[in-house]
């Protein structure tokens, strides 16, 4: 399937080769994932005492960080110990930004910084719901946080301490997987998206766009079978090791791995060199009419 691309780069700040950034945004995308093989993100001897699951608070998955207010949540700890951490979430928010800017100019000016997360706890065997089951095939979409159309490009590095790699599979593309399943997706009830709205439940208006994506992931999670038999590639990201790629639209699942830092970074369909292939397009011209804002 060639879903992985190998990229040179073992730099959060040095500038980027024009012919590497061509060769990134192309396959960024086309769908791929960007593997960053020598970018590793080291610690800081005092932050190594965060190499540890007793971090994350019971029994969370993510350990979230906002760096525009300094906000955390989901660790355990001291005041003290929680600014700690707070640190090193922002060098990693301030690391990954600088390196997108770096390696994608001509989307530095649309880049909408989000959470950085940091993951301390082993997904293998961790109980969940089906829903929050990420080792099955899934695009991300978020229930309570809708995006409005606006693409979802995260960053992970691996900073594992004994060895273990962060175990992927890559499913099929993005229009043959929505192809399947938006058939499946009902349409919302009337006024319902308004009420979420109003309630708090989601923060601002849930879109067309965002019912249809939710769908997605929901569907292609329920159906086992697909999740047996779809075309899949499985890949082994190594401690040291960074990847990139558009969740939204490269249908992945999580197998293993421990000690993961995501920063999450939110980009305009207006600011891609290659709008149509956005999932708010390949939806569109699925479903046969806009689904969000047109400024978009």
């Amino acid at each position: 399937m060639n879903s992985i691309v190998e990229l040179p780069g073992d730099s959060w700040t040095q500038a980027v080769p024009p012919d590497v950034q061509n060769r990134a945004i192309e396959d960024l995308e086309q769908g791929r994932v960007l593997f960053f093989p020598r970018l590793a993100f080291t610690l800081l001897p005092e932050e190594e005492a965060f190499l540890k699951p007793e971090w994350g608070a019971g029994g969370a998955k993510n350990i979230s960080f906002e760096r525009e207010t300094g906000k955390i949540w989901g660790a355990t700890g001291s005041e003290a110990e929680k600014t700690a951490l707070s640190r090193m979430l922002r060098r990693y928010a301030d690391s990954t930004r600088e390196f997108l800017q770096n390696l994608f100019p001509t989307y530095a000016a649309s880049l909408l910084q989000a959470r950085t997360s940091y993951r301390p706890i082993e997904i293998a065997g961790r109980p969940s719901s089906y829903r929050k089951d990420d080792t099955r095939l899934h695009v991300d979409a978020f229930p309570s946080r809708p995006t409005g159309g606006r693409r979802i490009l995260r960053v992970f590095s691996n900073i594992n301490p004994e060895g273990k790699p962060r175990c992927w599979r890559v499913g099929e593309g993005f229009r043959e997987y929505a192809q399947r399943f938006v058939p499946r997706v009902s349409a919302p009830i009337p006024g319902s998206r308004f009420l979420l709205s109003l309630t708090g439940i989601t923060k601002g208006y849930r879109s067309l766009y965002d019912h249809y994506m939710l769908g997605l992931h929901d569907q292609g999670k329920l159906d086992i079978e697909y999740q047996k038999q779809s075309p899949q590639e499985a890949f082994a990201f190594p401690p040291n090791s960074t990847w990139i790629c558009f969740t939204d639209q490269v249908l992945h699942a999580v197998d293993s791995g421990q000690y993961l830092l995501e920063q999450t970074f939110h980009l305009p369909r207006a600011a891609l060199r290659h709008p149509e292939l956005s999932p708010l397009s390949v939806l569109e011209s699925i479903v046969g009419r806009p689904l969000c804002a047109s400024s978009l």
